[in-house]
Formats: structure tokens, sequence, C-alpha cells
């Protein structure tokens, strides 16, 4: 596969906030390991293979258990994932599945019930643009590396 286009070289003014975002939302207070399940969780659900393989190696290289990461598409089954990871991937797998969960009330409170209300517009934002990132790149088809490192996003 290669890419259709280079949306950075093409457009670096308009991915630009997008780059922005990641580095306010990597100051957030949210924990790291939080972020990257998150973005590794809604990655699989999109099917983002470029995203799938950086959050993956990301987490990885931050010490993420090799269990946690294979498991964590049967998250809901498994007890290695703690409350607060819990309610932040199912509020990442309601806002990225909008169409049929509509954001139930239940998902939100369960959330609410683990993080602080700019925690939540962090969290909702890291849910956002991991979601953005997965439609440029599988828009763009943009290949995932096929060395151990991965790149931006």
């Amino acid at each position: 596969m290669s890419a259709r286009i280079n949306h950075f070289s093409v457009a670096p003014t308009l991915m630009q906030p997008m780059l922005d975002m990641e580095e306010r939302l990597r100051a957030s207070g949210l924990e790291h390991s939080l972020i990257e399940l998150v973005k590794l969780r809604v990655s699989q659900i999109n099917g983002c293979a470029y995203c799938i393989h950086m959050h993956t190696h990301d987490a990885r290289a931050n010490g993420e258990s090799e269990d946690r990461l294979h498991l964590l598409n049967a998250w809901h089954e498994s007890s290695l994932y703690s409350g607060r990871e819990r309610a932040a991937l199912s509020w990442a797998e309601s806002l990225t599945r909008i169409e049929s969960s509509r954001a139930a009330e239940a998902t939100y409170q369960t959330m609410a019930a683990q993080f602080s209300e700019e925690d939540q517009v962090a969290l909702t934002l890291v849910i956002t643009t991991i979601n953005a990132w997965n439609r440029i790149a599988i828009g763009f088809a943009i290949p995932h590396p096929t060395s151990s490192k991965a790149s931006a996003a």
C-alpha cells in the first residue's frame, strides 16, 4: 500500500493545530498509559493499521505489558484494567461509535465518576483527536512503518 498524499507536506499549516493539540493533551495531566490505551482501542475499532502500529509501539516503549496490549480488544472480559481505565475505554468506544451509542448517560456517569471535569474534557479530546488521526491515516492510505519505529500521530 502506498499513501495517496502526504498530508503533512501538502498542508503543514492545516496540520499544525492537530500537532499542537497532541502536545496540549500530553501535558493535560492524564496518565500517558491511559492515553495510549484509549488511542489504541479507538484505532482498533476504526481499523487504522498505522495508528494501531504506532500506539502499540508507544505503549510498549512506555512499559505497557504484553498481556494488556493483547487483551485490549476484549477489555470488557479482562480484570487487567483499572476502574478508571475501564471508564475511559467505555467512553472512548461510546464516542467512537456515537451513531449507535448516542453517548449514553450511564456511560457518561461511569466516566464522570472517575475523572474530574477538566479530565473529562481532556479525555474527550484524546478520543476526538485519535478519531481524526484515524480518518486522516485511513483516508490518505498512510501505510504503517515496516520497522519497529513509529512516527507522529
